[in-house]
């Protein structure tokens, strides 16, 4: 069982953001801007859910991996860190799911 957490993955996306390497796709894509990172995690979120239709765990697997890394660059670039996304999580588990739901504000 691996120990690589999400904010292992934060921490390794916010050092290629910031590096100099001309050969690093985060540097690149984070280059491109938030439109272009939100379309590339977009891409996957679809992706991800074409294969948990099918039913293909190992395609499952490498598209979840891929959609959370460009979730994680998406917030990067939007300057939302890991942690907060993590204490929204935690501070909707004293409440059902319905709950938190029904708590929102109408559109």
């Amino acid at each position: 069982m691996t120990q690589f957490s999400l904010t292992d993955l934060e921490a390794i996306i916010d050092k290629r953001a910031g590096s100099e390497d001309k050969k690093s796709y985060t540097r690149k894509l984070i280059g491109k801007g938030v439109g272009k990172c939100a379309q590339k995690m977009g891409e996957e979120a679809v992706e991800t859910v074409i294969a948990a239709v099918q039913g293909d765990k190992q395609e499952l697997t490498s598209e979840t991996a891929d959609l959370l890394y460009h979730l994680l660059v998406v917030l990067k670039i939007s300057n939302v860190p890991l942690s907060d996304v993590m204490d929204e999580l935690a501070s909707r588990t004293g409440q059902t799911g319905l709950e938190e739901k029904a708590s929102r504000p109408a559109d």
